[in-house]
């Protein structure tokens, strides 16, 4: 197994339509030449590892401090640490699956195909599910900062703790039943294009609760200033800039893989897009990279 073989729903996707409209094979042997003629980028196992291994031991301290602080036992920090969890997924994949690359290329593990199968399926999900309940807690953190920012006064009456563990139940409810069918059924185009479509719908959604947000508080900055309100309201906007920053990140660090889905459905045997996904396990780093940012 090597560097360019590395297990995603996409990379299946993949596969799958240039063996069928092509005959190429994308699992090339790591520095040679694949089946579009282009080199794939070569990328170390061990820092796939190390990477990984920060993120995941940055996002536990995120939740264990959740957990801990008494203070921070509110829907919002909930919320938060639910976004923190879906990081851990992909850290948790990227672990495991480049451990299991490195023990296997040193001789030092033997599997059959069968559990290297179940083991892809895993991994597959658990980054598919990733994708889905980050992009759904991000909207919610947006939701949740809209609310406290117009609705300042029945915020608690709004967003109870009951209300929030029932939203977040919802999104991993459906963010590990999606991943799955995408999973089974990943040789569909419309499944791709299903992800890309939530995608964009919800950086779209989240993107004018926040342009809502901001160009109010401009309208109203002097205002408040001049009425001295509590400060609830300028830590909201504070929490607001902060969460748009990740949002801002999470666009740079995941845009060019879901660009790459785009150019899967669009134009799979155009020379420039062949070009485009020899930059594959850049992809891969920069997916990691969200997950350390955050």
């Amino acid at each position: 197994m090597n560097d360019s073989s590395r297990h995603h729903f996409i990379m299946k996707h993949m596969d799958y339509m240039y063996n069928i409209d092509n005959n190429i094979t994308l699992n090339a042997t790591l520095g040679e030449m694949n089946g579009t003629g282009i080199a794939q980028i070569m990328i170390p196992q061990e820092l796939f590892l190390m990477l990984g291994l920060i993120s995941l031991v940055e996002n536990i301290l995120v939740v264990v401090a959740i957990i801990k602080n008494r203070n921070l036992h509110s829907p919002m920090y909930y919320f938060i640490c639910c976004l923190a969890v879906s990081d851990m997924l992909v850290s948790v994949s990227n672990v495991v699956e480049t451990l299991f690359m490195l023990l296997m290329e040193h001789g030092l593990l033997l599997v059959t195909a069968k559990m290297l199968q179940h083991l892809d399926n895993v991994i597959d999900i658990m980054i598919c599910s990733s994708v889905v309940s980050s992009l759904s807690f991000l909207c919610t953190i947006a939701a949740d900062r809209y609310i406290t920012i117009f609705y300042a006064l029945r915020y608690h009456s709004i967003m109870t703790t009951q209300r929030a563990v029932a939203i977040i139940a919802v999104v991993w409810l459906t963010s590990i039943t999606s991943s799955s069918v995408f999973i089974v059924y990943h040789t569909y185009n419309a499944v791709v294009a299903c992800l890309v479509t939530f995608f964009g719908v919800t950086l779209v959604f989240t993107a004018v609760l926040y342009l809502h947000m901001f160009i109010l508080a401009h309208v109203h900055s002097r205002r408040i200033m001049a009425l001295h309100k509590s400060r609830r309201q300028g830590t909201s906007m504070k929490g607001a800039i902060t969460l748009t920053i990740l949002l801002g990140v999470f666009v740079i660090c995941w845009g060019p893989f879901f660009l790459h889905l785009i150019l899967i459905l669009t134009c799979p045997t155009n020379p420039h897009c062949k070009c485009y996904f020899s930059h594959f396990n850049l992809f891969l780093i920069l997916i990691i990279c969200n997950s350390l940012i955050d």
